[in-house]
């Protein structure tokens, strides 16, 4: 009875996202451990070139996560749940539900926009007759060889076919979305940070987080995180806030 009266308190866009989410967390947790089946290999988001992309990935992606370990579900739905139910009052529950799966599908764009970069800047330090007998390996082999848990040995043939045969997974592009939206609406809330015992308000909590993010993506310095995917929901929240408040749909202190 307590849990139905919890669930009844969230608001149903978010409620449903939640338990959606966990939902395919415990399945592809118990299909790996017990089958040895990756379903993020299959709608996780692969590069366009990959022979494992395909477009339905662009929002299959963000309902999948690490089957491996807790910690990116927790936080990720933490978020949700936190700032998604009170987003979504304010919006309405299909614009906001519109929002989230916007500010998802655009953070996938842009990290997909990153790696064309990255392929580009790679391919162009490989000569030209070696480089057309890579591809076509990396096309052949390159995505069966990630699936069984090898790459190449070579440091530009094994990052280039990371590039293009990785798989991109999670719902952080779409929860920055929800931050920033939050940030924009709430300016002047004090939020409080796991490792931080002090109250920060929301506003400065999202210019943080976007430098941090920023920074991390440029430099390299945390590797294994869509640093760029984060941002391009932080971009996309940014630009439907921006016309939602033009329009008149929602207003806030903004900052």
């Amino acid at each position: 009875m307590a849990t139905n009266n919890f669930l009844r308190s969230i608001p149903p866009a978010t409620r449903h996202l939640l338990l959606l989410n966990i939902g395919i967390w415990l399945f592809s947790f118990i299909a790996l451990q017990f089958k040895g089946f990756d379903l993020s290999w299959f709608l996780g988001l692969h590069f366009f070139t990959s022979p494992a992309f395909n477009p339905v990935q662009l929002v299959t992606y963000m309902f999948l996560h690490d089957s491996t370990g807790f910690a990116h579900i927790f936080f990720n739905m933490f978020s949700l749940y936190m700032f998604g139910r009170v987003l979504e009052q304010v919006m309405g529950t299909k614009r906001f539900l519109f929002f989230y799966l916007s500010t998802g599908i655009g953070a996938a764009l842009i990290q997909l926009a990153v790696i064309f970069f990255q392929i580009e800047f790679i391919t162009s330090q490989i000569p030209k007759a070696e480089l057309i007998q890579i591809l076509q390996t990396i096309r052949t082999e390159g995505a069966q060889a990630l699936q069984n848990g090898m790459n190449y040995t070579d440091p530009l043939v094994g990052e280039l076919n990371g590039l293009i045969n990785g798989t991109m997974i999670g719902a952080s592009g779409a929860v920055f979305g929800i931050l920033l939206a939050f940030g924009m609406l709430f300016p002047n809330v004090p939020l409080y940070l796991f490792f931080i015992p002090v109250p920060i308000k929301a506003k400065y909590m999202v210019i943080g987080y976007g430098l941090l993010e920023l920074f991390f993506g440029i430099s390299g310095a945390v590797s294994g995180v869509a640093h760029f995917a984060h941002l391009g929901g932080l971009l996309v929240g940014l630009i439907i806030i921006l016309i939602w408040k033009k329009k008149g749909i929602v207003g806030g202190g903004y900052f």
